[in-house]
């Protein structure tokens, strides 16, 4: 395993939002897929590092990058780790989408050096379950909601205990667009929730069974 350091993305009002340190799990096999993993709220990317390099996925290079220190306003404005604002998760929440569009492009740009033969996902526990289905979203779309495109071709996302953000406007823009709905039909998506807010061997079982599955992952070192 190994990191690297901090990194910035355009955020807030043009502001440069500063990423923490990123850390990378090498695949013991061939390389064949790289996905981006996304943490909780108030984590960081080496708790699910050190869990993710223990699953028997020999082919996949895990990207565990950790979010932004910002006030959250669940939180009353107390700071941590957060890939974007969030008041609640509940349908009628506020939306951050500018913080949602900044976490996106800097989880975009951590897979846009990857080989072109390797398949590309982003999955995520909570709220960074809820920054890989966003990014599913950016992706079926075509473009971010600022309105840049979307850099990258995924194959895969996986979402753990986490909530689908802008849900009220989703479906519109999904039906007004036949590409985009095309897009959608066809990414593989595995949504997994438990009774608690944890995860348990017997789930990260099920998401390295459908992984290899998906991404028709040989197991090869």
């Amino acid at each position: 395993m190994s990191y690297y350091g901090s990194s910035s993305s355009g955020g807030r009002g043009g502001q440069r939002v500063e990423y923490g340190r990123t850390y990378v799990v090498r695949p013991k096999g061939r390389h064949q897929a790289t996905i981006v993993w996304l943490h909780g709220l108030g984590d960081n990317g080496a708790s699910w590092s050190q869990l993710l390099d223990s699953l028997s996925l020999p082919n996949i290079k895990w990207i565990c990058p950790t979010a932004a220190t910002r006030p959250v306003t669940a939180f009353g404005g107390f700071p941590c780790t957060a890939w974007f604002d969030v008041e609640d998760t509940s349908v009628d929440g506020r939306d951050d989408i500018e913080g949602l569009d900044a976490s996106a492009a800097h989880i975009a740009n951590l897979l846009s050096s990857e080989p072109p033969d390797v398949k590309l996902g982003i999955g995520g526990f909570s709220m960074g379950a809820a920054a890989s289905l966003y990014s599913a979203a950016c992706y079926a779309h075509g473009k971010f909601t600022s309105g840049i495109p979307y850099p990258i071709t995924l194959s895969t996302v996986v979402s753990m205990s986490g909530w689908l953000p802008c849900s009220r406007t989703l479906r519109g823009k999904m039906e007004s667009s036949h590409i985009a709905a095309r897009r959608a039909a066809s990414l593989p998506i595995l949504l997994s929730h438990g009774r608690g807010h944890y995860t348990i061997p017997e789930e990260m079982d099920d998401v390295g069974k459908w992984l290899s599955s998906r991404l028709g992952l040989d197991r090869s070192r």
